[in-house]
């Protein structure tokens, strides 16, 4: 295991820039999520740690090393791409075995490695078989038990659910964050899917534009997200953005309720919503709406939990409301988010 550092790094080819000035630290052990829209530079950053990419500008250190220009063979790292990349006509053992074969060790190492690695990532019943009899998981765990048995420093993964289908990719993220917490290995996970980011993440950086937009576990980004750029990307529905002015108001749909909701103690900054249209997706309906009243007209969503009783009147203005604790603000200019100051002075996020 090792920690990696990305100090200040670029890459900038010929008609673009595709990452640009990144710096963060990835914890010895650590499960790191780059998540962002297809572009946004999270794989060409996951290419230059591996040393598939060189920077243009900056250094990258694994461990005590520093791996800027050292090839992907001197790093000791372990990727896993979209495709697992399985040799089809080997079995699960000879696939998991081969990085070892090929380094020349001895066959009484190997074969005690590879039960090993089949064994932590339960492939042991498995290993006769061949790729094509397996599901996607399962090819998944053989990708990660290959990488496995070269005791890599760092595991970087590259989309490798992007190939399943929905209810795959479910049990096959339990089983990959599984795997994670019993190897402890320094993990670095790709993905434009913020469910898997928050669901598989230590830690979450948000990356658009090749620039990091935020960098927290999954609940702080979700919670108090660093722009309204964060705060649209994470959560289905995104978060709510309504422009008052200077300050645009942002609320997660399930945090708009009806007035009713609140009890009296509690203090809530009330918006009046005219419900268009409802969406019952068995445990939650969403209300599709438009803000009205004394705030701009802004199309918004409320979350309800299908078991709260509440029949909404269509096309007629009803009050809701957000409690204050749960209301973000941003600064309409910049999209930063601002921090209140216990003495009432306005700052963004970033200063």
């Amino acid at each position: 295991m090792a920690r990696v550092e990305i100090n200040q790094v670029s890459k900038i080819f010929t008609d673009h820039t595709a990452v640009s000035d990144v710096s963060l630290t990835v914890n010895d052990g650590e499960f790191l999520v780059l998540l962002g829209p297809s572009g946004c530079g999270k794989s060409t950053l996951l290419r230059m740690i591996a040393g598939l990419e060189l920077p243009t500008y900056g250094d990258i250190f694994i461990g005590d090393r520093k791996a800027t220009r050292l090839q992907p063979k001197d790093r000791n790292i372990a990727m896993v791409f979209q495709n697992y990349a399985l040799y089809p006509h080997l079995t699960v053992y000879e696939n998991i075995a081969f990085p070892l074969r090929v380094r020349g060790a001895d066959k009484k190492a190997t074969d005690e490695k590879v039960r090993w690695a089949a064994e932590l990532v339960g492939l042991t019943r498995m290993l006769k078989r061949k790729p094509r009899q397996m599901s996607g998981g399962e090819r998944q765990r053989t990708a990660l038990a290959r990488s496995l048995v070269r005791d890599p420093d760092v595991f970087l993964l590259d989309e490798p659910l992007s190939n399943l289908d929905a209810k795959l990719r479910h049990s096959a993220r339990e089983e990959l964050r599984q795997f994670q917490d019993r190897v402890g290995v320094t993990s670095i996970y790709v993905t434009h899917d913020q469910v898997e980011a928050m669901g598989l993440g230590d830690r979450i950086v948000v990356m658009q534009a090749g620039s990091v937009r935020q960098i927290g576990t999954p609940e702080e980004i979700y919670l108090n997200p660093a722009d309204t750029f964060v705060a649209t990307f994470m959560g289905s529905p995104p978060m709510n953005l309504v422009v008052t002015g200077e300050v645009t108001l942002g609320f997660r749909p399930e945090n708009f309720l009806p007035k009713a909701s609140f009890a009296e103690n509690i203090p809530v900054t009330n918006i009046a919503l005219n419900i268009h249209r409802v969406e019952y997706l068995g445990g939650d309906r969403l209300l599709y709406g438009m803000v009205s009243g004394n705030l701009p007209e802004t199309a918004v969503i409320a979350r309800i939990p299908s078991s709260v009783h509440y029949s909404p009147i269509l096309n007629t203005e009803v009050p809701f409301a957000v409690a204050n604790s749960e209301l973000r603000r941003f600064d309409t200019a910049s999209g930063k988010a601002i921090v209140a100051e216990p003495m009432g002075t306005r700052r963004t996020a970033n200063g």
